[in-house]
């Protein structure tokens, strides 16, 4: 059987549950991964640094994370490993097109979440993430990015699915050479700069670990996983994954109700036994 040197896995709807939570047999099996197999375990996800720290804590793990979908790497002891950032020109259209279907509209740089007034929406997200966000006027904001040099890594629209899918088709038909958007579920429209990829983060990782991708086992639940389930030696479709993400997946496991993370990695190292 292939040996897997690697794991990757997405949070919200992979790792987590509908609680948002992570279960106690999850949570023992990727111990074991990294105590007895010696196995990286990295979680790879849209968040922000600080909506994944409070998770490797809880997974007793200290490997670095892959944030905002791969435009931020970060490693506990060093800081940034590797960051792309959307311009602020990007940044200033965008809010123009979120405005004419009036989508809720974060923006993410750092670990820092900006939003310009709090709506259900950005309380929604709060309650998920365990994180509150800043809230300042955008115009202001982009003035001291500017002053900085630098840019958000993430922009994150939320909205009602019709009003998501109109604003996707806008921004694409402006933008699709320029940067990466898609949903990462039917009410979240994520954009980040265009080389910007799980992928990419995780091949970043991966020469830094000297690890093949043929060795990576990646498990992921939504549409900004379809590059590193097809990239990895192994990409897994959680049972809760939209058809079109299990179909481009090599397999499907159970859903992350029914801790999928635990059953596939318990197949695919089957020394590692489910407590």
């Amino acid at each position: 059987m292939k040996q897997f040197k690697l794991i990757c896995l997405d949070i919200d709807g992979t790792l987590l549950n509908s609680q948002h939570q992570i279960s106690p047999s999850t949570k023992a099996i990727i111990q074991r991964v990294v105590n007895e197999k010696q196995a990286p375990v990295i979680l790879v996800s849209a968040r922000m640094p600080k909506g994944i720290r409070f998770l490797q804590r809880e997974l007793n793990i200290s490997q670095p994370i892959i944030c905002y979908s791969g435009a931020l790497v970060m490693d506990h002891e060093t800081g940034i490993l590797f960051n792309q950032t959307i311009t602020l020109s990007q940044v200033q259209q965008a809010y123009d097109l979120a405005r004419t279907v009036g989508a809720h509209m974060s923006l993410y740089g750092g670990d820092e979440w900006f939003v310009e007034e709090s709506d259900e929406w950005a309380e929604q997200e709060s309650a998920i993430t365990n994180i509150s966000p800043s809230i300042m006027k955008f115009r202001e904001l982009l003035q001291r990015w500017g002053e900085e040099n630098t840019g958000p890594n993430k922009i994150l629209y939320m909205a009602e699915p019709g009003a998501i899918h109109r604003l996707e088709r806008r921004l694409k038909s402006h933008f699709s050479d320029n940067l990466n958007i898609y949903p990462s579920k039917p009410t979240y429209l994520e954009i980040m700069a265009k080389n910007a990829s799980k992928t990419s983060a995780i091949e970043f990782l991966c020469r830094r670990l000297a690890i093949h991708r043929f060795e990576i086992m990646a498990i992921g639940d939504n549409y900004n996983d379809l590059d590193m389930l097809k990239f990895a030696g192994l990409g897994i479709a959680m049972g809760n994954a939209p058809d079109p993400v299990k179909l481009s997946a090599a397999e499907v496991t159970l859903s992350n109700d029914e801790e999928g993370v635990a059953a596939a990695i318990q197949k695919y190292l089957p020394q590692i036994s489910r407590p």
